[in-house]
């Protein structure tokens, strides 16, 4: 597939947007953070402003934009519907967590009950969002069991890192968060080798043969069924070579997985202010590890359609 990079930064940005607010509802419905006004506005400005840029990036990889509300009337059918239709829905309990937690300073009661409800959001809008691409049974390194825990993970995992750095900079550092962000990192780290691992050994049953209904011999292209590269090659049949794959999942490990986790390793042992210089270097390496990431997630996964055009 052709990894455009709007679809690039929106998955990317929504899925570190939406585990921030799930983690922000959770705990800061329930107590477990303090209810300050200035760490709360400067939180959930944070987590909405990251999935609204996602979602305005995710506008300019369609052909007409102006057309987008349309998405939202075949929910029964699309998962891309049920997307829209979910993340719109999450902004209700979210308005209300907000100015119960951060505006009012309140916590537990009807605060935690809008706070549990936006972080249920949350999570479903990220499933909707991985099963738009599991849900894909032409691309068979994406129809599979570990796409779409894949995106949760990564939410919680870039959720995680965020909200260590926003308490670190608040000086309300907590060895829970910053435990739970080095895991969750660590459990993505093992949850993409896994995958990568299942994408390599993937035997994939479709041929020219079972393509095109055509048993017996070997069905090959003579010719292209026209004279220049159209839609269908330009975003399904993207190739990359195997030098450059590796070269990027090892960059992916690095920025994503590997060096953030040995930051927030620091962060455990050293002091403050050093604590949140870690703290912010480990979330920015980590987004542009994601970035990485999702752009191999992209053009790694190989479209049955271009069987037609002579490409196994």
């Amino acid at each position: 597939m052709h990894p455009a990079f709007a679809i690039i930064f929106f998955t990317t940005a929504t899925g570190a947007g939406y585990g921030l607010l799930a983690l922000l509802g959770v705990l800061g419905g329930l107590g477990f953070i303090p209810a300050d006004f200035w760490l709360g506005l400067v939180g959930m400005a944070l987590a909405l402003a990251l999935i609204a840029a996602g979602l305005l990036s995710s506008t300019g990889h369609l052909g007409r934009p102006e057309r987008a509300w349309r998405a939202f009337s075949q929910w029964r059918s699309s998962w891309l519907s049920r997307e829209g239709v979910a993340s719109v829905v999450t902004f209700v309990p979210t308005a209300l967590f907000g100015i119960g937690w951060v505006f009012l300073g309140r916590s537990g009661g009807w605060v935690a009950g809008a706070g549990l409800l936006a972080a249920a959001g949350a999570v479903t809008t990220v499933c909707t969002t991985g099963m738009i691409y599991a849900s894909l049974k032409p691309i068979a390194q994406w129809h599979s069991r570990y796409t779409l825990p894949a995106y949760l993970v990564f939410a919680a995992m870039t959720g995680g890192v965020l909200l260590n750095v926003l308490l670190q900079g608040f000086g309300l550092g907590s060895t829970a968060v910053l435990a739970g962000a080095l895991l969750a990192t660590l459990a993505g780290w093992g949850w993409k080798l896994a995958t990568w691992r299942y994408n390599d050994r993937l035997e994939i049953p479709t041929t020219a043969n079972t393509a095109t209904g055509l048993a017996g011999g070997t069905v090959r292209s003579v010719e292209w069924p026209h004279t220049q590269e159209n839609y269908l090659l330009k975003e399904m049949g993207f190739r990359i070579a195997r030098k450059h794959s590796t070269k990027l999942r090892r960059i992916t490990q690095g920025l994503a997985f590997a060096l953030p986790a040995l930051l927030l390793g620091g962060v455990f042992v050293l002091p403050w202010p050093v604590a949140l210089v870690l703290s912010a270097l480990a979330a920015i390496l980590q987004f542009a590890g994601m970035l990485a990431e999702r752009w191999l997630f992209f053009a790694e996964a190989k479209h049955t359609v271009t069987l037609y055009y002579g490409r196994e």
